[in-house]
């Protein structure tokens, strides 16, 4: 009773067998055949070479949410060369609030406002990715994954007395409020007092006056080596005294999520805007470098994601089943079509009398129904 219901069992999983074997005898190769399946079979394996490729590559996934987060302090850094001596400039932020912020955390480093042919060099090479991510946006994506290896030479150490040099180097960082504000480098010393704040620019005489200016780095949040900012390389020379540089900073909060960075920082974007003050002529305004800057309400998720395998398993299927799928009816299909062209093609039973094996007397073996046969 036991092998019968074992029997029956087998019976029915093969009844149900959607693969059924064929005998050998009664498959035919032919030349053609044999091509197509060589052909067939190069092209599955380059494409499921390429999607393995595409099976290590990762891209970058956008999210967009509320920055609820208003009590946290925003962090700027800075770094940017004046063509002025450090004791005629001074540099703070003032926000909406009429809040002066202390910039203790920036330095003046007196320096040349020429570069030297290392720093030229890497400065050139900077502008050209920033004419490229203007073009190109995905460029982006791979600054996020991977990020430049390569650092910004140091600044050299002048051999000159630094009365002789007639820069400012303005780096460090500093933190404000989340709230819009502008960070500015003009004439004079700032002081603070009760109502605001205000620049000792009486004490400086206008023929020192020099605002052309170099920004090898500006960004707001947490520093990530390799991030290119869009005012980073950014250089401004001008030949007026009285010039006013303006900056106008949108900043989108960035949490940055990769498989070699996790932080939160800030992107931004910016637009540009210069003149000349001409108070004889009834221009308004003070001579310097102001970036307005305020701060969006959305928050961006940056996440760097990966194909799981399950997909690139039913991908791989679905390339080498449609490959040999596709290829087998585009076979049967020339096939049929150089057959009606030769004029080689038959149709039912005349097919089968004419390819029936014949006797040694020349006749066919074929059976022919008869009436007499039928009866």
């Amino acid at each position: 009773m036991r092998r019968l219901t074992k029997k029956k069992a087998l019976t029915l999983v093969k009844e149900l067998d959607a693969f059924p074997k064929v005998p050998e005898s009664y498959v035919e190769s032919t030349a053609s055949g044999g091509t197509v399946s060589l052909i067939a079979f190069t092209l599955m394996a380059v494409l499921a070479f390429l999607e393995f490729f595409v099976y290590r590559n990762t891209w970058m996934n956008y999210e967009y949410e509320v920055d609820k987060d208003f009590t946290s302090k925003l962090r700027i850094n800075v770094d940017i060369t004046v063509a002025m001596r450090c004791q005629y400039i001074g540099a703070d932020v003032l926000d909406l609030a009429e809040t002066m912020v202390a910039s203790d955390g920036l330095k003046y480093e007196p320096v040349n406002f020429e570069l030297s042919p290392e720093q030229r060099l890497w400065h050139i090479t900077l502008l050209h990715i920033q004419e490229r991510l203007r073009v190109e946006h995905a460029l982006q994506d791979l600054l996020f994954k991977s990020a430049m290896k390569g650092a910004p030479p140091a600044q050299p150490q002048s051999e000159d007395s630094p009365s002789s040099l007639r820069a400012c180097r303005i780096h460090g960082h500093l933190y404000v409020n989340k709230v819009a504000g502008n960070f500015h480098v003009t004439v004079g010393k700032s002081i603070p007092h009760p109502r605001g704040h205000a620049h000792l620019a009486a004490l400086v005489s206008h023929d020192t006056y020099n605002f052309s200016h170099r920004i090898d780095h500006l960004s707001f949040g947490e520093v990530i080596p390799g991030i290119i900012n869009p005012l980073d390389g950014t250089e401004k020379v001008s030949a007026e005294s009285n010039h006013m540089f303006q900056y106008f900073i949108t900043i989108v909060p960035t949490k940055l999520n990769t498989y070699k960075v996790s932080a939160d920082t800030n992107q931004y974007s910016v637009t540009e805007q210069e003149r000349v003050i001409n108070h004889a002529a009834g221009s308004h305004g003070v001579s310097g470098i102001f970036m307005k800057y305020d701060i969006s309400s959305l928050m961006v998720k940056v996440t760097e994601q990966h194909m799981p395998l399950w997909k690139f398993l039913v991908r791989l299927c679905g390339i080498i089943g449609g490959i040999f799928s596709t290829t087998g009816m585009l076979h049967g299909v020339v096939g049929f079509l150089i057959d009606v062209f030769c004029c080689r093609f038959q149709m039912g039973i005349y097919r089968h009398l004419k390819e029936a094996p014949l006797n040694e007397d020349h006749t066919s073996n074929t059976l022919i129904p008869t009436e007499n046969a039928a009866q």
